[in-house]
């Protein structure tokens, strides 16, 4: 049964890609997910896995790290996204929101927020009531929005970089390991505002996460990368009970919390290849 707001309608579709960088080092080794309309997918996995490499390839910011989709297919909505202009990808209603909260450090709060809407056209009455919803779901924008971006705080740059992707009014948005560098009170706030923008919105997302206990419970369903490999997949409610997921990740097993250093990695492949 799907959650509310969730349909069967498949948005995006990675189908076996496989990423180069410097036409030497294979990260992405046959990668394929799918992300449903309304849904909050999960790409989870350590430091390293492909989590970051999968959403450059879908949104196109390979290039700038010279790095290059050899094989597989991506598409959204039917189209074909591997060739497509980044630019472009927006005007589908694609963005992604960058890992380490980009923002332009000398432009106040709402200064960043407008260049979120800078490719829309639908007139200054919209975008207004577009930037009075974004102070809706984060107060604290509208509190520092005469401020530098720059000065302000890590979660508060996250929260404009957030911000400025629903400025762009977009059907999905791709999230690059929003919990980074911020503790635990902010990272339940944003996960909450991202579970709130998916209900009340219908905004989808596909989020990069290493912090798999609090993306599992936010997310409707994930997608575990080893070493550039998908390597499990399923809700994030099996996910969260697998007992492979609770040691490995989770740092639980029957025997109670493990730390990674205990675990040797060649067990979990043994295990998830078997």
């Amino acid at each position: 049964m799907l959650d509310a707001g969730r349909t069967d309608e498949v948005l995006l579709e990675v189908n076996n890609i496989e990423v180069i960088y410097n036409h030497v080092i294979l990260v992405l080794k046959g990668v394929s997910l799918k992300v449903p309309k309304g849904g909050i997918t999960a790409l989870l996995g350590g430091n390293g896995a492909g989590k970051s490499t999968t959403l450059k390839a879908i949104s196109g910011l390979l290039a700038s790290e010279r790095g290059d989709i050899t094989k597989g297919q991506i598409t959204y909505r039917g189209t074909n996204l591997v060739a497509m202009n980044p630019a472009d990808l927006v005007k589908t209603g694609v963005i992604q929101v960058m890992e380490g909260r980009h923002c332009f450090e000398h432009l106040t709060v709402e200064e960043n927020l407008l260049t979120g809407a800078y490719t829309r056209t639908d007139g200054k009455g919209a975008i207004a009531a577009d930037l009075e919803m974004v102070y809706n779901y984060f107060p604290r924008l509208r509190e520092r929005r005469k401020s530098q971006a720059g000065y302000t705080s890590g979660g508060e740059q996250q929260m404009v970089a957030i911000g400025r992707a629903i400025m762009s009014r977009p059907e999905t948005i791709l999230l690059d390991e929003p919990s980074m560098g911020l503790a635990p009170q902010l990272v339940e706030e944003i996960f909450n505002i991202v579970k709130t923008l998916n209900e009340n919105e219908g905004t989808t997302f596909l989020l990069a996460e290493q912090n798999t206990n609090v993306a599992l419970r936010f997310a409707h369903y994930g997608y575990i990368l080893e070493s550039g490999r998908v390597v499990m997949d399923g809700p994030a409610k099996e996910l969260r009970e697998n007992p492979d997921v609770k040691e490995f990740y989770l740092g639980m097993s029957d025997e109670g919390r493990k730390s990674f250093r205990d675990v040797r990695s060649y067990r979990r492949r043994k295990r998830w290849l078997s």
